[in-house]
């Protein structure tokens, strides 16, 4: 049992720097630990973390931008103190983070979200009613979005033990859509040997070794499969079947599971447990949504490129009678071709890779639909960083469908 603490103990000239918060001091971290905390509801916690917690809590108050969200309401010091004795009996987490996609209530399984980007395997767990009881993700922009939709900072750099410590010791799922650069046909290849990132997969398998959770959800490129003449992928799995998991992989496309984007994508899934699981076939091509669905029927004409391009595009165009609405995009070749759906987002690709008739860069709503992102999904970036963000995500649909094979395997009701 933890024992209660009081005010006077921790003198207001506490802040960050003279309280470790998983090693570093700063905002980022500082909210991190405190938006988990919440999120959590933990109750029985140790003097030194109730420590963190009230240092956290009087950060984020001293943020301006904090106190205009509670119209300069300041708590006081023994609410501060409910904060961190009893976050389920002071509601701080629903009056601070008004987040659109909160946890379910009752969630029927708990899960974990690391390299998390922002957020699309959050959203498809919980809404298959899973709570996610970790997060973690290194880029600052994309906590900025994931923060604002789902009220939790995620934890920064998943190398350092320090971040891994606070991933609590049980939970049912591991989701990861873990760093392709090393392994995708735009990257450079160079896959473990030589490539930190591709080196991150080792980082989940001492995760999933250390918690044991009943099942994990991997996503990467196509080309992980053959990578290294396909040695990559056995090396990766021969290792999650040494942690005495049951794996099965299969290359996915969202296109068949109701966004209009050709999106191949491996997915690995695996079990403590011999379960009965299968991938989730193709939805109808009548419940797919369509590229008319998804476009924006008012754009700012901020998106429309120079003339110049335009003209440079049409020239090239394969087929100029294609109807309308279309969005192409510059193949090897050279040649501009006319898709009713879009290519594949990519976070490094130009800023015209793809056009909206040629005519037109997609909106920053517009690439959040082709990801299959609610709207009620909140913009709080700049252009450049939403499609770096959506290039880098997963699609949601497809680790929604996923998903629900996973649910079902394990008997989850």
């Amino acid at each position: 049992m933890s024992t209660k603490i009081r005010l006077e103990d921790f003198p207001e000239e506490i802040t960050a720097d003279g309280v470790k918060i998983y090693g570093e001091t700063s905002y980022e971290n500082l909210m991190a630990v405190l938006s988990h905390y919440l999120h959590n509801g933990r109750e029985e916690v140790s003097r030194e973390q109730k420590k963190e917690i009230i240092c956290a809590v009087r950060e984020f108050l001293s943020q301006k931008e904090a106190k205009q969200e509670l119209n300069e309401e300041e708590l006081s010091d023994d609410q501060i103190l409910m904060v961190a004795e009893s976050p389920l009996q002071y509601n701080f987490f629903n009056d601070f983070f008004k987040v659109p996609f909160p946890a379910p209530e009752n969630p029927k399984f708990t899960f974990i979200d690391l390299f998390a980007g922002i957020g699309g395997f959050r959203i498809a767990m919980q809404e298959l009613g899973g709570k996610c009881v970790y997060s973690s993700e290194f880029d600052a922009n994309a906590q900025k979005t994931y923060l604002a939709n789902y009220g939790e900072m995620p934890f920064g750099d998943i190398t350092k033990e320090s971040t891994k410590s606070y991933i609590p010791q049980k939970f049912d799922i591991l989701c990861a859509g873990f760093p392709c650069q090393a392994f995708s046909i735009m990257g450079k290849k160079e896959g473990f040997e030589n490539e930190t990132c591709g080196t991150l997969f080792f980082d989940i398998e001492k995760i999933l070794k250390d918690r044991k959770p009943k099942a994990f959800i991997l996503e990467n490129v196509r080309n992980l499969t053959a990578h290294d003449n396909g040695n990559t992928f056995k090396v990766i799995r021969s290792h999650l079947e040494a942690l005495g998991y049951h794996v099965y992989a299969k290359v996915l496309n969202a296109l068949d599971y109701g966004v209009p984007q050709k999106r191949e994508r491996i997915i690995i899934v695996g079990f403590l447990d011999d379960v009965n699981f299968s991938f989730p076939e193709p939805i109808p091509a009548s419940q797919r949504m369509t590229l008319s669905s998804i476009l924006e029927t008012s754009v700012d004409k901020k998106y429309y490129v120079r003339d110049i391009i335009k003209v440079a595009r049409l020239l090239r165009l394969k087929d100029h009678n294609y109807p309308k609405p279309y969005i192409s995009h510059e193949n090897k070749a050279g040649s501009i071709t006319p898709h009713p759906y879009s290519s594949c987002l990519r976070a490094g690709a130009s800023a015209n890779y793809i056009l909206v008739n040629d005519e037109r860069r997609p909106t920053e709503r517009e690439m959040l639909r082709l990801q299959g992102f609610p709207d009620e999904f909140k913009i709080v970036v700049s252009y450049g960083h939403i499609r770096h963000q959506t290039g880098n995500a997963v699609a949601v649909p497809v680790i929604e469908a996923v998903g629900k094979q996973m649910i079902k395997a394990l008997k989850i009701k």
